[in-house]
Formats: C-alpha cells, sequence, structure tokens
C-alpha cells in the first residue's frame, strides 16, 4: 500500500453510531501534537481491520503504526511550519510527522537535533550554525 507524504497522522479507532451519525473518535494526542485543528476538513481513508488469521508476523514486530522517521541524537534541517500552542515551533516531515523546537519562529529554516522521539512526534534541539 503506498503512503502519501501528505499524511498528517495514522491511528486506529472503532465507529460507533451517536445520534443516527457515525463517528471516528480521534485520539486527543492528535489535537494536542498540531497534527489536526478542530473545525478543519480532512482526508480521511478506512483500512478494513486485519485478523490475527491474516498478520504474517507477530504482533510484536508488527507494530500497527509506522515508526517514527527519525532517530533520538538524529540532526536534521527542517522549516517551522507553525507554532504549537504553548508557543514552540513545529515542522513537519515523512508522512507528515511532527517535530516540535522550541524558541523557533514560523518560516526559520533551522538545524535541529532531535532529543525525544515518541510514536507521533519528535522533540528537537535547534543548534547554532556556528559549531
Amino acid at each position: 500500500m503506498e503512503i502519501s507524504n501528505d499524511l498528517l497522522c495514522l491511528f486506529s479507532a472503532d465507529v460507533s453510531e451517536v445520534d443516527g451519525k457515525y463517528v471516528v473518535e480521534l485520539p486527543s494526542r492528535e489535537i494536542e501534537t498540531g497534527s489536526v485543528t478542530p473545525g478543519d476538513t480532512y482526508r480521511v481513508a478506512l483500512i478494513s481491520p486485519e485478523t490475527s488469521e491474516e498478520r504474517s508476523e507477530p504482533e510484536e514486530t508488527a507494530p500497527d503504526e509506522p515508526q517514527p522517521p527519525v532517530e533520538p541524537g538524529e540532526i536534521r534541517y527542517v522549516e517551522i511550519e507553525d507554532i504549537g500552542k504553548q508557543g514552540d515551533g513545529i515542522a513537519r516531515v515523512e508522512r507528515g510527522y511532527v517535530i516540535i523546537v522550541p524558541g523557533t519562529d514560523i518560516g526559520e529554516r533551522v538545524k535541529v537535533e532531535v532529543t525525544e522521539v515518541k510514536s507521533n512526534f519528535a522533540v528537537g534541539e535547534a543548534i547554532d550554525e556556528e559549531n
């Protein structure tokens, strides 16, 4: 399956019926990390659920979500595209993966050292170019 570079987030969720409408509940972490903004419209893709018989590998080696495209200690050049609710710069890299960079502004292109990696976002520290 081909995954678009425009992908903002990926998660598993149940479809439920609420007041005659069918609802897919969005994890709060997607709002908190800035991947998704309430009130905006997004394209949604649904993938049929796998049963345990359909899996070719044990669950431990085949995670449900793709692995983060960065590692702790990795150096990257990123462009700050947005500012988060706490005022930190937000950059997006492969598959829309978010790197939060404190002390940066929209439009800045900065050299960043990744300091912390989570499944849906990373935190980086801007590095001086003079080093």
